[in-house]
């Protein structure tokens, strides 16, 4: 009986394993995210684009390509607040704890999103602001900016899919996104290992010599004993 106590409450653990197992995954691919704003935050994207001080929920919508959507919930994640294009940009060393990073902005000015990293990983989501907005960031923080020409705040979610990404300085000119995002590096090849040396092979002398000259002598030899043998018998008779 205790036996089969203890083999239910067995396959009751495993169950309740099996049935957290999808959350737990979810929240990795998903890089679900909460985050509290002590003051107002500028973000870019497709709709709210001044998010006051509270706390927000950050999620990994889509990373099927090279850019990344970003969506902000509100803290009971009942609404979506904005959905951000991004690209991945990657750091030297990842940390166990979530970075956010923002623009400086002037005194007085809220605080300008510019890219999250998700804890352990190397590569985090840098932030694309529509060009006119870009220009004027770029402007006030003498750098490069991520945009797009596209009109975000007129256009829907589906259209961050499709739209350009570009760089502009604090000229207005566009220029490379190297100049924003560090790509990851290349990955190192592994140096093709030595060839094992052929195996050693033992050479074999062709048998030339014949077993016929060996023959022939013990038949002589036998004929001999025989004639000798004979001459024996007849000194004796």
């Amino acid at each position: 009986m205790t036996l089969l106590k203890g083999l239910g409450t067995g396959l009751c653990l495993t169950v309740l394993c099996l049935l957290a197992a999808p959350k737990a995954k979810a929240d990795e691919w998903n890089h679900k995210t909460v985050i509290t704003f002590s003051g107002p935050v500028e973000v870019p994207g497709v709709g709210q684009h001044l998010l006051p001080a509270g706390t927000y929920v950050f999620k990994l919508l889509d990373s099927s390509s090279d850019r990344h959507i970003v969506q902000i919930f509100n803290q009971d994640e009942s609404q979506v607040l904005t959905t951000i294009l991004a690209i991945p940009n990657y750091r030297l060393k990842a940390t166990d704890k979530t970075v956010i990073t923002f623009r400086e902005r002037p005194v007085g000015e809220p605080e300008s999103l510019k890219a999250w990293f998700y804890p352990g990983h190397e590569w985090g989501e840098h932030f694309v602001y529509e060009r006119s907005r870009a220009i004027e960031l770029a402007k006030e923080t003498n750098e490069a900016v991520l945009s797009t020409p596209v009109a975000l705040t007129s256009s829907p979610v589906e259209a961050l899919n499709t739209a350009p990404v570009e760089a502009v300085n604090p000229a207005g000119e566009t220029v490379d996104t190297a100049q924003v995002v560090q790509a990851p590096p290349a990955p190192v090849m592994a140096a093709a290992p030595a060839a094992a040396p052929a195996p050693e092979e033992v050479a074999s002398l062709p048998a030339t010599a014949s077993d016929l000259g060996l023959i022939g002598l013990s038949g002589l030899m036998l004929l001999g004993a025989g004639f000798l043998v004979t001459g024996l018998l007849k000194k004796s008779v």
